[in-house]
């Protein structure tokens, strides 16, 4: 396979955003101060504010120099050289014609589209009339795209119509993660895994993805999708399709997409049946996050609304590696805290030769992998509890650790921010982090079965104080399979 062209310029549309002036920026400064952009690469940021050129970058200084890690001016001094600001609206021919010109004799674009996915279809259609969508031009899409199967098709549509499907990239952050990454590392370059990653040996598996905070000014956004399609149709089901899929034949985009995709088609459909014995919807009311008053969602949002800020569910995969293995998803706002985190329960021993107190001790294996707000890997493993005692033998269950805080911590190191990765898998033209339009109809699919099952079922969500788990009927969810969720 030929080797694809470095992009020679960044076009960020929507540089004035929380997403571009939050991550995108100092992703791109970060990369520029390791020495990983290319020399002569230029950011242009685009927005529709008519905001001088000096004082977008005065502002984006200020807000460096505000991170916890330390201000390299010389790499400012760089940085800043590579960045030119114009106002447009790039969803209009006169605003591409404006990037058009900015751009000059750029070869090899990428478009960053940090903007509402309602803009996508404008956005691409401008740039298409402009000519700058022919290859090898590439574009950057966030999540979500669409709110439904049907809308996703339109958008793609849309945007195949001005890029090949290899130039087009649909961004999930959580795979740029440095721990979802050492998830295929841990799988597949090490014997040690792989012949026990099936039903023969693991329970169930549990995803959690857990945020403090409320909707708060975002209820616009979040009134519309749901946490169902905020996080269970993208970043959940991501991280369930690389702990369930197959080994790839090698790390080419295709190989590895093409198994992801594998794992969304055997997703199990919801009946209804099904919604009413496995799934929950919750909705978060008045209570305590992290021991201060926290307002209900209504209240933040003004009136009542019927959409869930909380879901957990069992999801099967019906193959021959999962028959039998559940996967239980839970993911909400104003929850107790702020984790990110898959638990792969292992069965217990066969038959326990312990006896007395040894036979209580007895736990059965876990692996833990922790992707925020610490990225670690654990693996508990049972030891016999140092020294003696009148009941024979004790054990102990103790973790074994792959903190990456940990084994690199020393000068110099820092936590990577995610679109780092992946701004610079974008730039070298590399698509294997990156989703691809199967996937994305794959997902749409088995997620609108679970709001259609909701519909037929009549459910509508639980209410949950704030700064707890959800609402009960999460726990009974689990019990009722005979688990417990991982606290």
């Amino acid at each position: 396979m030929p080797a694809a062209a470095l992009s020679d310029v960044i076009v960020l549309l929507g540089a004035t955003g929380d997403l571009a002036q939050r991550m995108l920026a100092p992703s791109l400064y970060f990369l520029d101060a390791d020495g990983f952009l290319p020399e002569g690469f230029r950011i242009l940021a685009s927005a529709r504010q008519a905001v001088a050129p000096e004082e977008f970058i005065a502002d984006l200084k200020a807000d460096l120099e505000a991170r916890p890690e330390p201000f390299n001016a010389e790499a400012w001094a760089r940085f800043s050289a590579r960045i030119t600001y114009v106002a447009a609206d790039a969803t209009t021919a006169e605003g591409a014609q404006a990037l058009k010109a900015a751009m000059g004799e750029a070869a090899a674009p990428m478009f960053y589209l940090a903007l509402s996915p309602s803009l996508y279809v404008r956005v691409c259609a401008a740039l298409s009339e402009a000519g700058l969508t022919a290859a090898p031009a590439r574009i950057v899409l966030e999540k979500p795209i669409g709110r439904d199967l049907e809308s996703a098709r339109v958008i793609n549509d849309a945007v195949a119509q001005a890029f090949s499907e290899d130039r087009i990239f649909r961004i999930d952050h959580y795979l740029g993660k440095e721990t979802v990454q050492n998830l295929i590392a841990l799988r597949f370059a090490n014997t040690l895994f792989e012949p026990l990653w099936n039903n023969l040996t693991i329970d169930h598996v549990q995803i959690t993805v857990a945020e403090t905070e409320g909707v708060g000014e975002r209820w616009p956004y979040y009134d519309e999708y749901g946490a169902l399609r905020d996080m269970v149709q993208n970043h959940m089901l991501q991280l369930l399709c690389l702990v369930a899929m197959e080994p790839p034949a090698d790390m080419e985009p295709d190989s590895v997409r093409n198994e992801k995709v594998k794992v969304l088609r055997s997703l199990r459909r919801f009946t209804r049946h099904d919604a009413q014995n496995w799934t929950i919807r919750g909705q978060y009311g008045a209570g305590l996050s992290g021991e201060k008053a926290a307002a209900s969602y209504e209240s933040e949002r003004g009136q009542e609304s019927s959409v869930e800020t909380f879901v957990a569910l069992r999801a099967d995969i019906d193959n021959w590696r999962w028959a039998g293995v559940p996967f239980f998803l839970r993911t909400g706002k104003r929850l107790p805290e702020r984790r990110t985190q898959i638990a792969i329960q292992f069965k217990p021993v066969p038959h326990s030769i312990f006896a007395g107190a040894a036979q209580d001790d007895l736990i059965a294996n876990r692996l833990v992998i922790d992707l925020q707000p610490d990225e670690d890997i654990a693996l508990t493993l049972m030891n016999k509890a140092p020294g003696i005692s009148q009941g024979g033998m004790r054990l102990e269950s103790l973790p074994l650790s792959l903190s990456l805080q940990k084994a690199y911590s020393g000068p110099g190191s820092r936590r990577r921010i995610a679109y780092e990765r992946l701004l610079l898998d974008v730039l070298r033209g590399s698509s294997t982090l990156f989703v691809r339009r199967d996937e994305v109809d794959e997902a749409w699919r088995w997620v609108d079965g679970v709001e259609e099952s909701w519909k037929e079922a009549g459910m509508t969500p639980k209410p949950y104080p704030a700064g707890s788990w959800g609402p009960a009927g999460a726990f009974a969810l689990i019990e009722r399979a005979g688990r417990a969720w991982y606290e």
